[in-house]
């Protein structure tokens, strides 16, 4: 069966995000490395690529240089299921970066991220549609989700 892992392209700070991103997150490992071996445009060790892992999702990470950068466009999408966990991931994703609206930010490396507590679906699609629209409403409102406002505000 094939296999999808997302395949980040960064200008020349690869393993500094490998490194960020390893430092965040519980569950990381780095599984391959390709580094430069001398004689040619970059350094000698420098990364060229590598894999590595984040609580058991597979990623791609390319020194490729300035050609491309990342866009909101796609974001990577993490799942709380407490405030204290939005909380820490918001704080340290978001320092050098910038905080957005709806539960998402941009970190330090221009890399989109949304972080969501794992209760938001059920609000926002309760058979209840004033409930459903009052949570969304309130999430609309925050940049941070809160888990207990988005509760208050869908309960109201």
């Amino acid at each position: 069966m094939p296999t999808i892992t997302p395949f980040l392209w960064f200008d020349n700070n690869a393993e500094e995000a490998i490194d960020f991103y390893s430092s965040i997150f519980k569950e990381t490992a780095t599984i391959s490395v390709s580094r430069h071996g001398g004689g040619g445009p970059a350094p000698k060790g420098t990364l060229i690529s590598a894999t590595f892992e984040l609580q058991g999702q597979t990623f791609m990470a390319l020194n490729g240089g300035p050609h491309f950068s990342f866009t909101p466009a796609i974001s990577l999408f993490v799942k709380c299921d407490t405030q204290e966990e939005i909380d820490d991931l918001w704080e340290k994703l978001s320092a050098g970066g910038e905080p957005g609206r709806c539960g998402w930010l941009k970190d330090k490396f221009g890399l989109s991220w949304q972080i969501v507590p794992s209760i938001l679906n059920e609000l926002l699609q309760d058979k209840d549609a004033r409930k459903a629209q009052q949570a969304m409403e309130a999430m609309l409102r925050m940049d941070k989700l809160d888990i207990q406002a988005l509760k208050q505000a869908h309960a109201n």
